[in-house]
């Protein structure tokens, strides 16, 4: 059995968010550890810009984040609160809340952004070194020793050795794929038929902004949506979902500015005004992919570790990538904390205490693709909506609707969506032949929620989140309406 830096230096491959964080978990209790990242630091000018769906941080985030000294106070200072959705059809909705509570809350931030919050942090334990532009290429086992290339130095091969590596190398992750060949593992990845493609709505004169900033906007068309988040500086940061090729909309079918700017016209009729120049960022900005990455075997022996999307990769639309990254990371810090001088034990306690998670978060984010684009403005969805969040409130131990459940409290992931299916099924049973909440047996509604048992352990309601961030970004706003 090994300790961390036992048998030779500890590696962090992969410094975006889950790589950051890890490092700096590790950091701040004392271990020695080396970063090793493909890109240029994105804290430079080098490293500056490049493409990236924002971020909601969820309680799930807030609470892996708080693990690190001094992290929340900077977060703050870089997101938005969003309260609720607001939906964009023939008539602009009001905000949808997201829950019945203030603290019912997620914060809209920056990819890079965090990340670079995150890197400093790291760096600040004083123990965390970080290699910037340095690709991970190979694993020798035989010898311990794992292969870079430096991109300042025309791609110069080099050799490093190593005691332990956490792998954090993203959903094309090298070190999973060389683990694998070691572990008798496996990976599925299951990429959807759609793409996105980002637009950054500027902001307004002087600086404020031109749509609500205090909810998530949706465009929703069925088979594709169109989604904003605010940033801080007054722009918001949208991105199109879109079938790459199709007989209807698609990426395919529009190869020319008239295509592009009729297809907007006709589904984002109140978006186009507000971004002069949509068809440019349309036309010059790369299509993103979208995929869920399962892997069976997220460790060999007390030697490799993956987290973050090399182990758990999901599609974006529950906005948990990052919140599950995060949540992982600190449930794997915590059980080597439990077992420090057993590695591989370990590794594999935590993909036991985590897989069943990640896997059920895939599945939910994958179902709330087809909620956000075909059903938020639904009747029945709507009514369905309406009396979940008035039997959260009359039964707060009993009853909380899945996507809060997910979103604001600790429940795992597995029970989260189990509890949700069942609740589900009770809201169809009570609304069967209702047209308005008031058609609504709540004396059966009552005995069904109680019937159901004691929510699952981890629904302690969440905590206030940034509230300096709410505080800045509500003075510099002007509300509308959409």
């Amino acid at each position: 059995m090994t300790s961390l830096g036992e048998n030779g230096p500890t590696l962090v491959i992969g410094g975006g968010i889950a790589g950051a964080y890890m490092a700096a978990l590790l950091g701040q209790r004392g271990e020695q550890v080396t970063v090793f990242d493909s890109r240029p630091d994105p804290r430079s000018e080098a490293g500056a810009g490049g493409r990236s769906i924002n971020l909601a941080i969820a309680e799930r985030g807030l609470a892996a984040l708080r693990q690190l000294d001094g992290v929340v106070d900077r977060v703050e200072k870089i997101v938005v609160p969003m309260h609720g959705r607001i939906i964009h059809d023939d008539n602009v909705s009001g905000l949808q809340p997201y829950g019945n509570l203030p603290s019912e809350v997620l914060w809209s931030v920056d990819r890079t952004a965090l990340t670079n919050v995150l890197l400093d942090a790291a760096e600040a334990t004083g123990n965390v070194d970080i290699r910037f532009s340095q690709r991970c290429r190979a694993i020798d086992f035989d010898l311990n020793l794992v292969s870079f290339t430096d991109s300042t130095q025309a791609d110069t091969w080099y050799q490093l050795p190593f005691g332990t590596i956490f792998g954090a190398d993203g959903v094309g992750s090298t070190v999973r794929t060389e683990m694998l060949e070691r572990n008798g593992g496996s990976v599925r990845k299951e990429m959807l038929d759609h793409r996105y493609v980002e637009i950054e709505m500027p902001a307004g004169d002087g600086g404020e902004f031109q749509m609500e900033p205090h909810g998530l906007h949706i465009w929703p068309h069925n088979d594709f949506m169109l989604i904003a988040l605010p940033n801080p500086s007054g722009d918001f940061t949208s991105t199109l979902f879109l079938a790459a090729a199709a007989e209807g909309p698609s990426f395919a079918a529009m190869q020319s500015a008239a295509e592009i700017n009729a297809f907007f016209e006709e589904n984002f009729a109140d978006f186009a005004p507000m971004v002069p120049d949509y068809v440019e960022q349309f036309i010059d900005a790369p299509l993103g992919r979208l995929g869920t990455i399962r892997t069976v075997g997220w460790s060999f022996e007390d030697r490799v570790v993956l987290v973050g999307d090399s182990a758990h990769g999901i599609v974006p639309f529950h906005g948990q990538g990052m919140n599950l990254a995060l949540e992982s990371a600190a449930a794997l810090d915590r059980i080597l904390q439990a077992h420090p001088h057993d590695l591989a034990g370990a590794f594999e306690a935590f993909e036991a205490d985590r897989g069943d998670d990640a896997n059920a978060i895939a599945d939910m984010a994958l179902e709330n693709y087809v909620e956000m684009r075909d059903k938020v403005n639904d009747p029945d969805y709507l009514l369905k909506r309406e009396l979940s969040l008035m039997l959260a409130e009359r039964f707060p131990d009993h009853f909380r609707p899945r996507y809060n459940m997910v979103m604001f409290s600790a429940i795992p992931y597995a029970d989260a969506f189990a509890r949700g299916d069942q609740q589900a099924e009770l809201l169809a049973e009570l609304v069967q032949g209702c047209a308005t909440i008031d058609e609504v047996d709540m004396a059966a509604a009552e005995t069904a929620v109680l019937a159901l048992g004691l929510l699952p352990p981890g629904s302690t309601t969440a905590r206030p989140g940034p509230q300096a961030a709410g505080e800045v970004s509500q003075a510099r706003s002007t509300p509308t309406t959409g």
